[in-house]
């Protein structure tokens, strides 16, 4: 029997390390809840600029009118359910990847926003909250005399 040698890579050792690390939490996250359906959470940016702070988060396939919004103590959370398939009588579900049931996002923003002027919109399944800074904390540029 012969046997190679291969010399030993770190990095390479880590990055196997941390795609098993994420099947873990990937089967933990993605595992079937009490209902039947996946716990699941919706992707979402947060994009910064002078004056506001804006989150986007994709929910296709949800109606506006399956979605909560809710902010207590510094704390935006987006609430929401996606119904699973309306399946035909004639056809029947050979796949399903699809995340469906209830879902949550919460992020923690800073106290320095004006919490009663939170806008949203949802326009071809992206929700998209607009919090502004209050003037106190909006950048200003000083200039030197």
């Amino acid at each position: 029997m012969t046997r190679m040698m291969q010399r030993f890579n770190p990095t390479s050792e880590l990055r196997n390390l941390q795609r098993e690390v994420d099947r873990v939490f990937d089967r933990f996250f993605t595992g079937d809840d009490e209902s039947g359906g996946r716990v699941w959470s919706p992707p979402m940016d947060l994009a910064e600029t002078d004056d506001t702070y804006r989150l986007f988060l994709d929910v296709p396939g949800i109606r506006k009118d399956d979605l909560e919004i809710n902010f207590q103590n510094n704390t935006l959370t987006v609430r929401g359910t996606r119904s699973g398939w309306d399946h035909d009588e004639n056809a029947t579900l050979v796949r399903s990847e699809r995340a469906t049931g209830d879902f949550f996002r919460s992020i923690t923003l800073p106290e320095s926003i004006e919490a009663e002027d939170i806008e949203a919109e949802f326009n071809n399944g992206v929700l998209t909250i607009h919090v502004p800074k209050t003037e106190k904390s909006i950048t200003r540029q000083i200039e030197i005399q």
